[in-house]
This record gives structure tokens, C-alpha cells and sequence, in this order.
């Protein structure tokens, strides 16, 4: 079988995440959301309080990627931060009420998009289609762990 890497399911799922992230970036940015702030957003709907480390973990990135998105979100009004009662140096993030005023447009948007991006595909597909990109992302995972030792 010959090789070709532009049909290969890493690199097609890698140019279709760079696709999407491109489309969703720019619903967003109308709506002054960056992409990046969608997993604190999400994570913090709620009116809960979370931790840098929390939220970078939720976020599933490194600390030094949350404390660049959060000093953004800071700078664009979207969170402050409050002493944390447990940790005299750390602080408790939580949304502004210009973020909670955001997030129905931010939600919607997304939405949009996403039923865009799976149209003509029916509910078994789109099923399908997560069950398997969740199982490549454990064998992923899985192999970063093992790397990393």
C-alpha cells in the first residue's frame, strides 16, 4: 500500500481541529470570546470559583497556557480573581458579569457551528464519529504517558 500522509486519520483530524478552530475563532471574536476562554467559560457557568491548577486541568493544558488565557480574560474583563481562603498565595477565578452576559451568544454560536460542520451526518453517525475520536484520544494519551517517562 502506498503512503500518503495528507489521507492519513491524524493528519485529516489534525487539519479538520485547525479548520474548526479557525471558524469557531471567528464567530467568537464578534462576540469579544476568544476560542482559548471556551473551557474556563464552560467550566465556570455555573458561578463556581475554581483555581488556576483546576482550571488547567479541566482545560487539559499546561499552567503557564491557563495563566496567558486568564491574564487575557482579565484584561478583557471576562474574570476576577479573589484570595483563596485555603491557599494564602493562590486565588479563586470566576466570570464577570460581562462574561455570563457573553456566554448565551458564545453557546449559540458554537451550536451553530457545530451543527454545521456534522450536517448530513445522522445521529448514529455523529455518535460513531465521537465514540471513535474519544478512543483515539485514550490511545493518545495513553502513548504522551508513556512517552513522557
Amino acid at each position: 500500500m502506498t503512503w500518503i500522509p495528507q489521507n492519513s486519520a491524524g493528519h485529516l483530524i489534525n487539519r479538520a481541529a485547525r479548520l474548526l478552530t479557525r471558524l469557531a475563532d471567528a464567530r467568537l471574536k464578534s462576540l469579544g470570546v476568544a476560542g482559548g476562554y471556551i473551557p474556563v467559560l464552560a467550566a465556570l457557568q455555573d458561578g463556581s470559583e475554581l483555581s488556576q491548577t483546576a482550571l488547567a486541568h479541566v482545560a487539559r493544558v499546561e499552567q503557564p497556557t491557563m495563566a496567558a488565557t486568564l491574564t487575557r480574560m482579565e484584561r478583557d474583563g471576562l474574570i476576577r480573581r479573589a484570595p483563596d481562603p485555603a491557599d494564602g498565595r493562590g486565588s479563586l477565578i470566576r466570570l464577570t458579569p460581562v462574561a455570563m452576559a457573553k456566554l448565551p451568544g458564545a453557546k449559540k454560536a458554537l451550536s451553530s457551528l457545530a451543527k454545521e460542520v456534522l450536517e448530513g451526518f445522522d445521529d448514529a453517525e455523529q455518535e460513531r464519529l465521537v465514540g471513535l475520536v474519544q478512543k483515539m484520544l485514550v490511545n493518545l494519551e495513553k502513548i504522551a504517558t508513556r512517552d513522557e517517562d
